[in-house]
């Protein structure tokens, strides 16, 4: 499975990568540092999936999301963020993006995450936390 991840800070897309190196089943075809490139990698490099960071410059996520879904309709999108608010999981939902992991639990969950994509299952958090 080749996996793109846009995220805008380095250091989270390297312990991605790191972590998903550790499967053999996993190859990362490519990188992004923020929304615009997401969505020009998914089209140059046609990944079969996109781990895509919320909070990222030039385009956030969510519009990164809505662009990938226009432009290639069939990539599952697999979101992160620091955030686990119940509204931002709503409008990923909404967007057609197939889970939700927070970036605190990424080390845990996001290889069970990508398994339960890869089989056509949506993986988002059951109880998240409304916004104050």
């Amino acid at each position: 499975m080749r996996i793109l991840i846009a995220d805008d800070q380095q250091d989270v897309r390297e312990g991605i990568r790191s972590l998903l190196e550790a499967h053999p089943q996993f190859e990362v075809c490519a990188e992004a540092a923020d929304g615009e490139q997401a969505v020009e990698r998914t089209l140059e490099f046609a990944p079969d999936l996109v781990i895509l960071d919320v909070s990222m410059p030039v385009m956030n996520g969510m519009d990164a999301a809505k662009m990938i879904r226009q432009v290639s309709p069939h990539t599952p999108i697999l979101m992160v963020s620091v955030h686990s608010i119940r509204e931002l999981i709503e409008e990923a939902q909404k967007i057609g993006v197939q889970g939700y992991v927070a970036k605190a639990e990424v080390g845990e969950i996001l290889v069970e995450a990508i398994d339960a994509i890869i089989r056509h299952q949506r993986f988002f958090p059951s109880d998240p936390k409304p916004a104050n």
